[in-house]
């Protein structure tokens, strides 16, 4: 038997034990195990499993990949994203479980109004639903160039193929099930990184000392950017960092959906935190396992950059078989936590927040049911289409892109939460929000088309992020009143008028 052949044979061992975890934990499941696993999830469990939501595989291939490049540049990101964390676990999280929601997203519907509300649930579609699929795309990229292209096994067969396996182990269990095939997942994925670390630093004969040393003759150790007009400027990067985490993961139903299903508030809290110091640690060894392939490619004498450089070397540099195979499962491992959860969350987002099934009294469990599994099974097609999309516009370091559609999708998000929690105005017209939040990435999209010229050299970076909320906020405040009726909720949930509220402090969320 050759190789590729055995490692299929390995992936799809792999695929039957997600099979068997989905059947077991699907049992008795409802529409609520499905939507917010019956709020029972354990915290330890939940902060775990987020590790391998939040890197993917975009993490597993791109970052050490980027080494090269900037050296260790994006960890100025990770800075950001560890703030961002206690901004979601002490500020966002409080207000979610103070109103007992099942979408995030119906916390706008509240205090702005319905359109609003459906708003906010389709910027998260598109920007979860574009984020997802690119991550998709990576692997399934990987996997047929590297293991099944010599079986004569299609990108477009080997695409399918995964689409429907993640349909089966999700289809019926929902979050219950991805709370538990996620922790398995970012098991296998960090033993993937850590065989892999310790490998080749064997190989090469180096310590953590030498490594670093070794690294830094290389340039790949640089990290602060001190050029405040370039993009890659220290504050910059951790000030967006800090932005994308409050919206990827605070306003993103797909990260919300796993901590609401943890019972209590305080426990959602520690898995915040907890997931926060992992995610730091894990990142630092991506990076660090970059430079370690890049010496090790030197070595070899081969000569790849970017997203190509991780597989290449493990695929064709001559590693032993059980390295291929850690590199593999690895990659799978950190594939499926992304695609599974978004799926998921997409699902439970559109059936809620679109089509509004909780609201509707008239359909039965049975019923709801029956309409979730379908768009379940849609936007699985949808996946599919933005794979091949994907395909066709590759750039070659897709976590940079991934980032870009980030500060282009989350913004109108971001504004439209932070002026329903930190103003006391009503929206003049609520049908003016989708207007708004439209024109405030278009306007970004020309800004940072001719940011050189307009900015006189200043380039900007992942704040991109930071300048489409604040448009959106401008603009939600222009055409918008205060309104003395608004209320605001105390501490123990009871409403309070307007005049009460001016004691209290300005800061507590409005409702």
């Amino acid at each position: 038997m050759d190789q590729s052949a055995l490692l299929l044979i390995i992936v799809l061992a792999y695929f039957a034990l997600l099979l068997g975890i989905a059947f077991y934990t699907s049992r008795h499941s409802d529409n609520e195990s499905f939507f917010i696993g019956n709020r029972n999830s354990k915290w330890w469990v939940v902060a775990f499993g987020m590790i391998g939501t939040s890197l993917s595989g975009m993490t597993f291939i791109s970052v050490p990949g980027t080494v090269g490049k900037i050296g260790f540049d994006y960890f100025q990101v990770v800075i950001g994203y560890w703030l961002g964390y206690f901004v979601v676990a002490y500020v966002l999280l409080p207000l979610y479980y103070k109103l007992n929601l099942t979408s995030i997203y119906s916390y706008l519907d509240k205090r702005m109004g319905r359109t609003s509300y459906k708003t906010g649930a389709l910027f998260f579609i598109l920007s979860r639903t574009l984020g997802a699929t690119l991550r998709l795309y990576l692997v399934i990229k990987v996997l047929e160039r590297f293991v099944l292209e010599d079986m004569g096994i299609s990108f477009e067969v080997t695409a399918v193929v995964i689409l429907l396996l993640i349909l089966l182990y999700t289809f019926r269990g929902g979050v219950k099930t991805i709370v538990w095939t996620d922790t398995l997942q970012t098991t296998f994925m960090l033993l993937a990184l850590l065989v892999c670390v310790g490998y080749i630093m064997n190989t090469l004969n180096l310590d953590l000392g030498g490594t670093w040393a070794a690294m830094e003759a290389k340039g790949y150790t640089k990290l602060i950017g001190t050029d405040f007009m370039a993009g890659n400027f220290f504050l910059k990067q951790i000030l967006g960092g800090m932005f994308i985490t409050i919206t990827m993961t605070g306003l993103d139903q797909e990260m919300m959906q796993k901590n609401i299903s943890v019972s209590n508030l305080k426990d959602s809290q520690k898995n915040m935190i907890t997931m926060s110091f992992l995610q730091v640690g894990v990142v630092f060894i991506f990076l660090l396992l970059g430079g370690l392939l890049y010496l090790y490619a030197d070595a070899q004498g081969i000569a790849v950059v970017g997203d190509d450089l991780f597989p290449t070397v493990v695929m064709n540099s001559g590693l032993p078989f059980i390295i291929i195979v850690c590199f593999l499962i690895g990659l799978i491992s950190a594939l499926f936590p992304s695609a599974d959860g978004a799926l998921t969350a997409l699902t439970s987002s559109f059936c809620i927040d679109i089509l509004g099934i909780k609201r509707r009294p008239d359909m039965s469990e049975a019923e709801q049911k029956k309409t979730r599994l379908r768009v379940h099974v849609v936007f699985s097609i949808v996946f599919l289409a933005f794979v091949f999309f994907f395909r066709e516009n590759d750039n070659g370091s897709l976590i940079q892109t991934l980032l870009v559609v980030a500060g282009y999708t989350y913004g109108p998000l971001l504004a439209l939460f932070a002026f329903g929690m930190f103003t006391r105005r009503t929206v003049v017209n609520d049908v003016l929000v989708p207007i708004i939040c439209m024109a405030s990435p278009v306007v970004c999209y020309f800004l940072k088309q001719n940011e050189k010229e307009w900015l006189g050299g200043y380039a900007i970076g992942t704040e991109l992020l930071i300048i489409n909320a604040g448009i959106a906020f401008l603009l939600l405040f222009i055409f918008s009143k205060k309104d003395s009726t608004i209320s605001v909720l105390t501490e123990n949930e009871r409403p309070i008028n307007q005049t009460e509220a001016a004691r209290l402090d300005g800061n507590q969320s409005a409702f």
